[in-house]
């Protein structure tokens, strides 16, 4: 790997990939690869420290035990805070809102403190969201709609130090009655759509591969069959 490689770090993919998120790695890779970019995914688990000196980051979604160590792990080896205080873009779904946030609530109502690089609390809601969900972009640089599958229990509440990332058009988002969907904070977006996200949201993928290369744009990629999944997610969203 030379030292104009793109490195994208997988973080704890062996707790934090319930729902496949990991592809949103693979995804970055992918359409950095097509654009003549060099790029690696480098694997980051539990037997890892969290290095500081990647360029970009993907963190996926896990159960409340998986959570609790990715918390654990996150907090003692602080490499990601770091990275992010160092403006490297951080991609976190689902569960890894919570972990990054100030504090999550469990199913069972124990309490647990995140690593803070949101301005977010998360507690149970009544019932779980479930479905398709789709929604308008307010982060600056994203102008289509974001599309995914949500499936969670718990609902975020975004602090002031922190903004949501897109209001909800259909399905729940954060689920705490808003009609917010995500969290940004800095160069860290977080989400609850999965599917992978990147996979359904090419212009999110290459908003972060922008950052992680310190660009303002890239060049498009032409991918009908790209196209033609998101508008027959799109749809799906309507149809829900």
């Amino acid at each position: 790997m030379s030292e104009s490689t793109l490195r994208i770090g997988l973080v704890l993919p062996d707790v934090m990939g319930t729902y496949g998120d990991g592809g949103n790695a693979l995804i970055l890779r992918q359409r950095a690869r097509m654009r003549g970019i060099d790029a690696e995914i480098i694997q980051i688990t539990l037997d890892d420290e969290v290095p500081d000196s990647l360029d970009v980051y993907t963190l996926g979604g896990a159960e409340d035990y998986a959570q609790r160590l990715a918390t654990r792990h996150l907090t003692r080896f602080p490499g990601l805070q770091r990275a992010a205080a160092a403006g490297r873009p951080v991609l976190a779904i689902c569960a890894a809102i919570q972990v990054l946030g100030h504090w999550y609530e469990t199913s069972a109502g124990e309490r647990v403190d995140g690593i803070s690089l949101f301005d977010l609390t998360t507690s149970p809601q009544a019932t779980r969201s479930i479905g398709e969900l789709v929604t308008d972009p307010t982060l600056p640089g994203l102008t289509q709609p974001l599309t995914g599958f949500e499936n969670h229990r718990g609902g975020s509440t975004v602090g002031p130090d922190s903004t949501p990332l897109a209001r909800v058009r259909h399905g729940v988002g954060n689920g705490v009655g808003d009609g917010t969907e995500g969290v940004v904070s800095g160069s860290v977006i977080g989400t609850y759509l999965h599917g992978p996200a990147l996979a359904r949201n090419p212009e999110l993928a290459d908003y972060l591969l922008a950052r992680a290369m310190g660009t303002d744009s890239l060049a498009p990629l032409d991918l009908p069959e790209v196209d033609r999944l998101r508008k027959e997610r799109l749809a799906a969203g309507r149809r829900g």
